[in-house]
């Protein structure tokens, strides 16, 4: 969260309009800022920082957080944030601690995912994105695509091409991301384990019609004589030109929708909801149910992190599964725990489960490319 939202943040603590994720997103904010600036800061801003917090952190998270207080406090120098029980938030201890306390989980440790996809185009042909060389990668019904030098993959219309409009699709397996610029400007980011079909030729039938599966994050743009439209397995979004993020995993009992910018229509089951900005909606079965949330938590995975709120261990799991494309084994009951907090999705996989093993509430092995989950 950068110092512009942080100071909005506030305004709305002060005025008393602070709702609860923005509120564990402010707490974050205070503890990540103290630790980071604790040899700059002046002992009276620092102290300022951690009045803050512990008038507010009992109060969230309950009897058990007042009791760790002055523990945060005496190692401030050696800890990003602490929350034991059902909150988290991450851990760093010094080197000859986390060593003796996380050898068994980063002896076979796993390393993240990367940017790479499989490119299918109308023809059948297929091109591995992560391998092919910056460039020119094919002409295909009027179209030039190619890869630019930072990974991204970018449609370019040849102007008077008369050939019909194809359709392409572009395929992230298990620990693999990217970026694409379809051929009417819109930018679309893919997440692990998803695919994204399109036409060669967006406005061939008056709008812009794209299919997700999985999780993709878009930047529409603006075409008010087109609208653009998303096809999931259980809804259509329709826009005009905005920002959101769309997760449609098929193993997910819930797809949500959250709108970052601008305005959205989606259907789902007969039913329609009109969305604005903060806004998500969650879809499951028939029904649609429509809250508010932070926006930053919804597409953190774009922004390369990984950020729970009271989240399932379930939950965090799947996460892990898809990006660091390992099997998740269960092994005896489940812990009923619930997590929130955020680390980096380009730390090793022991980063992300060092988390969860400091809570007390599960415990992992790793063995090859399973990891096996205890309570």
């Amino acid at each position: 969260m950068n110092k512009k939202k942080a100071k909005a943040l506030l305004i709305k603590y002060e005025n008393g309009e602070l709702l609860r994720d923005e509120q564990l997103r402010l707490n974050q904010w205070y503890l990540e800022q103290a630790v980071a600036s604790k040899e700059t800061l002046s002992e009276e801003a620092l102290k300022e920082s951690y009045d803050y917090l512990k008038n507010n952190l009992p109060v969230l998270y309950g009897s058990r957080t007042a009791k760790l207080w002055p523990r945060l406090v005496g190692i401030a120098a050696a800890v990003t944030a602490i929350i034991v029980g059902t909150w988290f938030y991450i851990r760093q201890t010094a080197p000859t601690q986390k060593a003796t306390a996380h050898s068994e989980i980063t002896l076979n440790d796993i390393a993240p995912g990367k940017q790479g996809a499989t490119l299918t185009l109308a023809n059948g042909k297929k091109i591995r994105l992560g391998n092919a060389a910056n460039g020119e990668l094919a002409k295909e019904a009027g179209l030039v695509i190619t890869k630019t030098a930072n990974g991204q993959l970018i449609y370019e219309v040849e102007k008077g091409h008369g050939e019909l409009s194809k359709v392409n699709t572009l395929t992230t397996a298990r620990g693999e991301t990217y970026e694409v610029r379809l051929p009417d400007g819109t930018l679309v980011w893919l997440n692990a384990a998803s695919s994204l079909s399109y036409a060669t030729k967006p406005n061939e039938r008056g709008e812009r019609k794209v299919k997700l599966e999985g999780e993709g994050y878009f930047e529409v743009a603006k075409d008010k004589d087109h609208p653009f439209v998303v096809q999931t397995r259980g809804q259509e979004v329709e826009v005009l030109g905005t920002h959101f993020n769309i997760s449609s995993y098929a193993d997910d009992e819930v797809e949500k929708t959250t709108l970052v910018e601008g305005s959205i229509r989606l259907s789902s089951g007969g039913r329609t909801r009109l969305l604005k900005p903060g806004q998500q909606a969650n879809i499951k079965g028939t029904g649609i149910s429509v809250e508010d949330v932070d926006t930053d938590q919804a597409i953190a995975w774009k922004n390369k992190e990984f950020m729970f709120q009271s989240e399932s261990i379930e939950g965090v799991m799947k996460a892990v599964e898809r990006w660091y494309n390992v099997e998740v084994i269960y092994v005896g009951a489940r812990t009923k725990e619930r997590f929130t907090g955020g680390v980096s999705r380009y730390d090793n996989v022991s980063k992300v489960l060092d988390i969860v093993e400091f809570t007390g509430a599960s415990h992992f092995k790793i063995t090859g490319r399973k990891i096996y989950v205890s309570k």
